[in-house]
């Protein structure tokens, strides 16, 4: 998940990791957010964890404005976080 990033980082990263909750995998979730609130992607293009195809075909169905963080893990909020941030202010500028 944290491929890309510096070795000392990722391992921080590794050992602060907090295990999934069991009822995030049993508790319905209702209504996706997509369907009425708009949506914004980033994928990495070096994600590891999910394939960037899965990514891009999933942000696709939320008709997301997506956008491709190039050599980017699945962290890419860590590996490029002024393109994130870029990305989020457009998100608040298109939903204000």
């Amino acid at each position: 998940m944290a491929n890309g990033l510096p070795a000392r980082e990722a391992q921080v990263l590794a050992a602060t990791q907090r295990p999934l909750t069991s009822i995030a995998l049993a508790q319905k979730s209702g209504v996706p957010a997509w369907k009425t609130i708009p949506s914004w992607a980033v994928i990495g293009t070096a994600d590891h964890a999910i394939p960037p195809a899965e990514l891009l075909t999933m942000a696709r169905q939320a008709h997301a404005h997506i956008t491709m963080a190039a050599g980017a893990p699945h962290l890419s909020m860590i590996y490029d976080p002024s393109l994130v941030t870029r990305v989020i202010l457009k998100a608040v500028k298109g939903t204000a």
